[in-house]
């Protein structure tokens, strides 16, 4: 599969879609659970956790070392930022309901890790997610080389303030049948709430600890 590259010009008039379908976007799926209660007690209330999925044509296979990945990142990474949003929001009600977010992607076995992060760690995605999501926060995240048909565990903390440590979590997502060899899939997770019953404290609560604390303990 090959992928287009078109000027401002070009792109002038074109939909979200068609964008996506001239990329290489193959299928864009979408998930979420709510959690109801956990260790069998009831949540405070039900928290949603969703997660939104955009496999790709990897733009880089067999074109060998290139470079500098910046002209096929600037072309992708904004598109799927914005398909993945709309979907994220859609599930959790607006960007008002969203606390927590994660991002990860997965290239397939022909691709390099670089890839994965070219479509996930530059501002043509992230500062799009964070925009559309109404965060602050660095997007924590997660990536790999994988065959199709697996499952990846995508972490996620607070959108705007992520040293929140009620909010460190993570959601697993199915890979039905992604990524192909050639493909890399982009993933955006969000939660509109904190873990079901946080009781750890917070940095704000925390005492002093040091490895002082392991003095007299024989090796």
């Amino acid at each position: 599969m090959t992928t287009t590259t078109a000027t401002a010009t070009e792109r002038r008039g074109e939909t979200l879609r068609e964008r996506a379908v001239a990329l290489g976007v193959r299928k864009i799926s979408t998930a979420y659970e709510d959690i109801i209660s956990d260790g069998g007690v009831d949540a405070p209330t039900a928290i949603r956790q969703a997660s939104a999925v955009a496999v790709v044509c990897n733009p880089w296979v067999g074109a060998g070392p290139i470079a500098d990945l910046t002209e096929a990142t600037s072309e992708i990474a904004p598109i799927v930022a914005k398909l993945l949003s709309d979907r994220l929001l859609e599930a959790l009600g607006g960007a008002a309901n969203v606390e927590a977010f994660g991002k990860a992607a997965v290239v397939g076995v022909d691709g390099e890790i670089e890839h994965a992060g070219a479509l996930i760690h530059t501002p043509y995605f992230g500062n799009l997610l964070r925009e559309f999501l109404e965060g602050t926060s660095i997007i924590c995240f997660s990536d790999t080389r994988a065959e199709a048909g697996g499952d990846l565990r995508v972490p996620l903390w607070h959108k705007t303030a992520a040293a929140t440590r009620s909010h460190y979590q993570s959601l697993d997502v199915h890979l039905a049948d992604a990524p192909h060899r050639d493909e890399i899939a982009v993933i955006a997770v969000a939660s509109s709430g904190p873990r079901p019953h946080p009781r750890i404290g917070d940095r704000t609560t925390d005492v002093k600890v040091t490895s002082d604390i392991l003095k007299g303990i024989a090796a």
